[in-house]
This record gives C-alpha cells, structure tokens and sequence, in this order.
C-alpha cells in the first residue's frame, strides 16, 4: 500500500492558501484585541497577534525566497510622502477634534459643579 499522497493544488497554491489564511486571523486577532474590555483577553489575543504576524512573515519570506510571491512595485517617494503628509493631517485635524470635545466635557462637568454648588448654596440660606 502506497502511503504517498497526491496534492490538487500546487505547492505555490498551497502557500498562498495558508498565507492568505495567515492574514485574514492577523485582521481577526487586530481586532478582538482592540475591542477587548478584559486585559487578559486583551493581551492574549495581542500575543496571538504578534505569534501569527512572525509566521505571517516566515511564510512570505519562504514564498519570496522560492519566487512564489510576486512582489509589488516600488512607490514613488513623492507618492509616499504625499500620501504621510495626508495621513499627518487627518491624525492632526483628529487630535483637535478630541482636544474639543474633550474641552467641551470638561467645561461642561465644570459648569454642572458650579450650577449645583450654587444650588446646594440657595438651598442652605
């Protein structure tokens, strides 16, 4: 009896399988870690991460080393940095926005204390 098996796919579909399959828990695992309240669960599901990212990339450079993986183009670095400066903006503008209503919160809880202090004063006189 022959123990030997014979595969459909070949070895650069089977590769590619598992490296896609290694991205999608990276995306799974980004996000349960990020909308875990628990921080045990949090930093399991950080470690689980981190695990399949190191053999997300061992895969890429077995794959890249048996030229199973095309590589993409280099970007233009005027096209990079547009695209940080971009990113830059949108995090500033994101930063003020937060400074804002976190501004507005705190006004907002100061005048609460101060309406019901001045409340607490009326009632006592």
């Amino acid at each position: 009896m022959n123990n030997r098996t014979v595969s459909l796919l070949s070895d650069e579909d089977l590769a590619s399988t598992v490296l896609c399959d290694l991205k999608r828990v990276v995306r799974e695992y980004a996000t349960a870690a990020t909308e875990s309240t628990c921080p045990q669960v949090r930093q399991m599901f950080t470690d689980l991460l981190n695990k399949t990212l190191t053999a997300q990339g061992q895969m890429f450079e077995v794959m890249k080393n048996a030229q199973m993986y095309e590589l993409g183009t280099s970007a233009l670095q005027t096209d990079i940095n547009k695209q940080i400066q971009c990113y830059t903006q949108t995090q500033q503008g994101t930063n003020e926005w937060l400074s804002n209503v976190h501004g507005q919160a705190g006004q907002f809880a100061q005048s609460n204390t101060a309406n019901t202090d001045q409340q607490m004063n009326n009632m006592m006189q």
